[in-house]
């Protein structure tokens, strides 16, 4: 039988197993553990893009029409909505997640869900509208059940993303979320050792934050995420000025 002790290590591991996966994704970190560098399952430099009649558009509308049907992975079976992105098309800021959800699978538009919603207001915090910025995903069609994206996976959607860059850009760059983070900058840093500061991504400048969905979990995120934007928006004023 389980004793009360044992039934509040449990509900305390399960929670934060699950704040863990907000925040990380399927990858456990410990105080004294390693953590896994995230590896390109084609080669550790990624080609921009592929030799393909896409990579000639010369507008995001383009260039969505010529690959929302794609099915170079097996995701493109098991989705609803092909997520392109969404937003202005010469934004200044581009906000970079992981990978649709439910809601974005079913809308075919990236953060609409809680997430996203919560994402909305933090972009209204720093006096800017969602539609003044461009958001967008690493992956275009949501793996089965939230997991976490194959190294192929991104492998394949990455020269889309790479491409989306070069359409918009933008002045600066915010991930999302340490998967993004860690994939655009090819590190194995730790969120904490990323935050607070700007770094270089082919000549854009990048930023690194929390991701809202980590933030439903644990309101304590808010006011370190909220210091993340002061910084963006004082930097951002500072380049537009």
């Amino acid at each position: 039988m389980t004793t009360p002790d044992e039934k509040k290590f449990l509900k305390d591991a399960e929670r934060y197993l699950s704040q863990q996966q907000d925040l990380f994704g399927n990858i456990l970190y410990t105080e004294r553990q390693e953590q896994p560098q995230i590896q390109s399952a084609v080669s550790e430099e990624l080609p921009l893009y592929p030799k393909e009649p896409w990579t000639a558009a010369a507008s995001l509308r383009e260039m969505e029409e010529q690959i929302c049907t794609c099915m170079k992975c097996p995701l493109g079976q098991t989705r609803n909505m092909f997520v392109f992105g969404d937003g202005n098309p010469h934004a200044g800021l581009m906000f970079i997640g992981e990978a649709p959800g439910a809601d974005e699978d079913a809308q075919g538009k990236p953060f609409v869900g809680r997430a996203g919603q919560l994402l909305t207001k933090i972009i209204e915090a720093i006096q800017m509208k969602r539609e003044d910025v461009y958001i967008c995903n690493i992956l275009k069609c949501r793996p089965p059940n939230n997991r976490r994206p194959a190294p192929t996976e991104v492998d394949l959607c990455t020269p889309y993303l790479n491409k989306q860059i070069e359409l918009v850009r933008p002045k600066f760059i915010i991930c999302l979320g340490l998967t993004a983070a860690q994939w655009l900058l090819q590190t194995n840093a730790s969120l904490a050792t990323l935050r607070g500061k700007f770094h270089d991504f082919r000549g854009t400048r990048l930023l690194v934050t929390y991701h809202p969905a980590a933030l439903l979990r644990n309101p304590e995120w808010k006011k370190p995420t909220w210091e993340d934007m002061k910084m963006l928006k004082s930097a951002y004023e500072g380049m537009t000025a």
